[in-house]
Formats: C-alpha cells, sequence, structure tokens
C-alpha cells in the first residue's frame, strides 16, 4: 500500500474502540522468562485453576516453563507477527521482565512472577486512553511493567494513561465455597481487562472469579469521564475467568458463542437480534494436558484483523468453515500450547489502534 492510499492516523496514538473493525497497531505477547507460580498462594490458586481441589493442586509442576513450550511459542508468536506487519500492522512487543524475581507486599510475598503472554490480561484500551487494570493475581503486580516505556510514548503523543486503583490483595479478598474452592470476594475493585469486550460506545463487563463487582463499579466510574459508554455487566454466564472464550464479537450484528456456556435463552439482552454462530466443538490437539490454564474453548479465542477477516488457531478446522460459511476470511496459524500457558490468539493481542470509532452498534 503506497503511502498515498493509507487511511489517515488518528489524532492520537491509541484508537480503539471495539474488537473487530480494521486494525493498525498492536501489542503481541513473549513466552520468554515464563512460569507457573506456586499454586499455595490463593491469588494463584483462583487464578490458574479455579476448578482443581487443593488435594489435586499438589500434582501440578511449578516454576519455569520447559524450554520447548517456551521456543516453540515464540516460533508460533514470531510467525503471528510476520503476519501481523505484512498486512501492514504496527507490531510491538513487551520489554523482556523478570518473572523469576521474588518481590512482595505488607501481607504476602510472591516467590516470582508469571509471564508477558497474555498482554490482553492486564491492560484496557478504550477509545484513546491506556488503563493498566487491578488484577486479582499477586504474581502479575508488575507484570505490565514491560509495556510501560510504550505506554509513556503514547502519554507524550497525546493519549491519556490511567491506572485502576493498586490492590491490596491481602487474604480476606480470597473466599471460598462449599467444596473448598477458591472464589473472588469484594474487599476491594478488582479485575482483569480480559474480562471486558469493548462494541464502540457499549462496553461489556463479565463478573467472575477474575473480576468482581467492585471493579465493574470502579469501571463505571471511569468510563464516565471518557465519553457516552454504556457499561453492561454480565453476570451467571462464566463464572471463572475470561470473557473472550465465551463471547467473541465478528463484526456489527455477528458474533461467536460458546454452546456449552451460553444458550439461546440466555444470550446477553444486549445481543439478542444479532446473527449467532455457535462454535463447535475445539478439535483434538498435542496441547491438552491434564492441568491446562486454559479449557478446550481456547479454540474460540480469535482475532479479528477487520469485519471481514480473522487470524484462528490452525488445527480448528469446523469453526475455520463455520467462519468462512459467514463471509469471513480466515487467516489460519499455530499457537501449540495456547492451553499450556493460557491463552489464544485474542488474549496474546492488545489492540492499540483500530480505525473504528464512538459507534452506537446496538441502536
Amino acid at each position: 500500500m503506497s503511502e498515498s492510499t493509507r487511511p489517515a492516523a488518528p489524532a492520537r496514538p491509541v484508537h480503539s474502540w471495539d474488537e473487530f473493525t480494521t486494525l493498525r497497531e498492536v501489542v503481541v505477547g513473549t513466552a520468554v522468562g515464563a512460569r507457573l507460580p506456586e499454586q499455595t498462594d490463593p491469588s494463584s490458586w483462583l487464578s490458574c485453576f479455579p476448578k482443581t481441589s487443593a488435594a489435586e493442586l499438589a500434582a501440578i509442576e511449578v516454576g519455569a516453563y520447559p524450554q520447548q513450550v517456551v521456543e516453540e511459542t515464540e516460533e508460533d508468536l514470531d510467525a503471528l507477527v510476520a503476519t501481523l506487519r505484512g498486512l501492514g500492522v504496527t507490531v510491538h512487543q513487551p520489554r523482556a521482565v523478570d518473572h523469576a524475581a521474588a518481590f512482595s507486599a505488607p501481607g504476602w510475598k510472591a516467590e516470582g512472577g508469571f509471564h508477558s503472554y497474555c498482554p490482553r490480561d492486564l491492560t484496557l484500551v478504550v477509545g484513546e486512553t491506556v488503563i493498566e487494570v487491578a488484577s486479582p493475581m499477586r504474581h502479575r503486580y508488575f507484570e505490565v511493567f514491560g509495556l510501560r516505556d510504550l505506554f509513556q510514548e503514547y502519554l507524550l503523543g497525546g493519549a491519556r494513561w490511567l491506572c485502576a486503583p493498586r490492590p491490596r490483595l491481602d487474604d480476606g479478598l480470597f473466599e471460598f465455597d462449599a467444596d473448598g474452592l477458591p472464589l473472588l470476594g469484594e474487599a476491594e475493585p478488582v479485575f482483569d481487562a480480559a474480562n471486558v469486550l469493548r462494541l464502540g460506545r457499549d462496553v461489556f463487563y463479565q463478573v467472575s472469579r477474575s473480576g468482581n463487582e467492585l471493579g465493574l463499579k470502579w469501571l463505571e466510574s471511569t468510563l464516565g469521564l471518557l465519553g457516552d459508554l454504556r457499561l453492561h455487566p454480565l453476570r451467571d454466564i462464566y463464572g471463572y475467568t475470561h470473557i473472550d472464550s465465551t463471547i467473541a464479537l465478528l463484526r456489527p450484528g455477528l458474533v461467536l458463542l460458546n454452546p456449552e456456556r451460553i444458550s439461546p435463552e440466555t444470550v446477553p439482552e444486549p445481543l439478542r437480534g444479532w446473527d449467532v454462530l455457535w462454535c463447535p466443538p475445539a478439535e483434538p490437539s498435542a496441547d491438552s494436558p491434564e492441568h491446562a490454564l486454559s479449557e478446550s474453548w481456547i479454540s474460540m479465542n480469535l482475532l479479528m484483523i477487520s469485519p471481514d477477516t480473522a487470524i484462528v488457531e490452525s488445527e480448528q478446522h469446523s469453526l475455520i468453515k463455520q467462519l468462512e460459511h459467514a463471509g469471513i476470511t480466515v487467516l489460519p496459524h499455530r499457537l501449540r500450547h495456547s492451553r499450556v500457558l493460557g491463552g489464544g490468539f485474542h488474549c496474546v493481542t492488545l489492540d492499540i489502534r483500530r480505525d473504528g470509532g464512538l459507534e452506537d452498534y446496538l441502536s
């Protein structure tokens, strides 16, 4: 594409209001230094294996991920970066973070961090504003520092840069159900950015073990400062972690839904009247460990490049056919250890600029 035919750059360096209009700039994560934190910590148990009993946790090996997992993931992410740049997308990757370094707060200590594989988890972009969220997982407290230099550039270029209140993450935040499994309490506002989906002037927030009601309240109060935005709480949809293996917004009027978590009767009210694609079950893959951070539904965790182009895991043949039947061109890519590391193509990216604006797609 020649310079004369390129679309005009937005007034600010950050401009992303939705999940599907044409992508112009993005962050892609890295698996370098990835490690699984100790599961005796309640925040790690809650964030990583909330369906696993305390007795079963003892069988899970923690510490640095195998070198093969890291190297093959880096190969797959390099291929993703090459494809995105080939499409004219500007790509950034996080600065290396030493996830093996221990750190502490007054009420707790972490023997190390987690990974920089999923930049979507800890940063929410709403329009021209970068928001660092308050994750409930202690081991991710400093993870976003790998992107701070980039965010500072955006600030100097005219973007807004906000941070949610830094959480204490004391033990009182973490509760347990009748079966002894971890729950997220309401002691302070905490949520992961991957609990949120953006649709122009409408924003969806999933209340779950990775985002509490106080986090919803804080986000609602903050969005009121950023424009004429409507926040839609999603309750009783999926009570565990992030939203992007349950709902994928493909283009205005078309949504991909997880049939195990949503039925025709429980489609969220704002999306009723939209055309629905029901995600087929995941195709079998070699990446099916006994203890995985992601369920098989990570298969629907796709990245929209534009309203008619998607990047999808190459082994998901049934999903690819379904998307193509809906008029979406699929660019298949490998992401061999998405379940082991806990993230698909939506998770491992953070879109910074898309063409869409503050549109009302629901009226």
